[in-house]
């Protein structure tokens, strides 16, 4: 849940005039991010001489490391941050991370030598080597999760949802944004695996490396235009105080008048009806 920033921000910026930008972003973002990791796999066992164990257990922990820290991202930017700082550090993070896993691969030095074709056993790679590829891992883990929740929110705070004209507008920002982000995904799982698979590594990382950066630059060059709303607070803030407030008044009687209970209209307006939060005897 968010607020607006200023009240001059509502009539003069957003709309589809700032869809360019983030439609940018979002066709080089997946491009990056599914060229950075749909053949992973090859790479692990290939470049850097992983057991096929190992390297598909490397990739579910970086797997299930990114569907969590969008949990983490998603409560900093509702609770601090926002949504374009968010969105621009967490590129950012995941940036570094693509790019010194690209460095890896370019730089003979950090990774293990090719295979001789009269060695049955290649060379694995060091401590050192695999220290840069989790790091590197790591890194695009924790910008996941800050890219992840907020972009296509963010898409939608350029929309007044209480003008009707801007309401169906809307429509049309998830259709092209859909869109745009199928085309990119297309184009990953085709030109920048055949590239990784045929033309090397140095490239096939390189490109997905080269469309984040431009997806930052994009995304950046907007903030002039952006509906940029104000943090008010994240769900999970209010799902752990009723949680402890809950506990705490576990033994308590409830009372035989509804009215009597606790209400702050000015707090609740934002996720109840009419600014009031009813009460029920459904789930006690």
């Amino acid at each position: 849940m968010m607020e607006e920033k200023g009240s001059h921000v509502g009539r003069k910026k957003g709309g589809f005039i700032t869809m360019p930008f983030i439609f940018a972003n979002e066709a080089c973002e997946k491009l990056a991010v599914v060229g950075f990791g749909t053949n992973m796999l090859s790479y692990l066992t290939g470049e850097l001489h992983m057991p096929l164990t190992t390297a598909a257990n490397t990739l579910t922990n970086f797997s299930g490391t990114s569907s969590l820290t969008p949990l983490l991202g998603a409560f900093i930017s509702d609770a601090y941050a926002g949504r374009f700082w968010t969105i621009t550090v967490a590129s950012i993070i995941y940036q570094i991370g693509m790019t010194s896993l690209t460095i890896s691969a370019v730089l003979p030095s950090l990774r293990p030598p090719q295979c001789k074709p009269d060695h049955q056993v290649c060379q694995q790679a060091n401590s050192g080597q695999l220290a840069i590829l989790y790091i590197s891992l790591l890194l695009a883990a924790l910008g996941a999760g800050g890219i992840r929740p907020c972009v296509v929110a963010f898409g939608a705070d350029q929309f007044d949802e209480t003008d009707p004209e801007q309401k169906t507008k809307t429509w049309n920002y998830f259709n092209w944004y859909y869109f745009c982000m199928g085309a990119s995904i297309l184009v990953a799982v085709t030109v920048v695996v055949y590239i990784q698979d045929n033309i090397g590594w140095g490239w096939g990382l390189g490109i997905p490396t080269i469309a984040m950066f431009l997806s930052i630059v994009a995304f950046v060059m907007g903030y002039m235009l952006y509906r940029n709303l104000d943090p008010a607070g994240s769900p999970f803030t209010r799902l752990i105080q009723v949680s402890v407030a809950a506990f705490k008044k576990r033994n308590l009687r409830m009372v035989s008048d509804p009215k009597l209970l606790y209400e702050n209209e000015e707090m609740d307006a934002s996720f109840s009806m009419a600014g009031k939060l009813l009460h029920t005897k459904h789930m006690k």
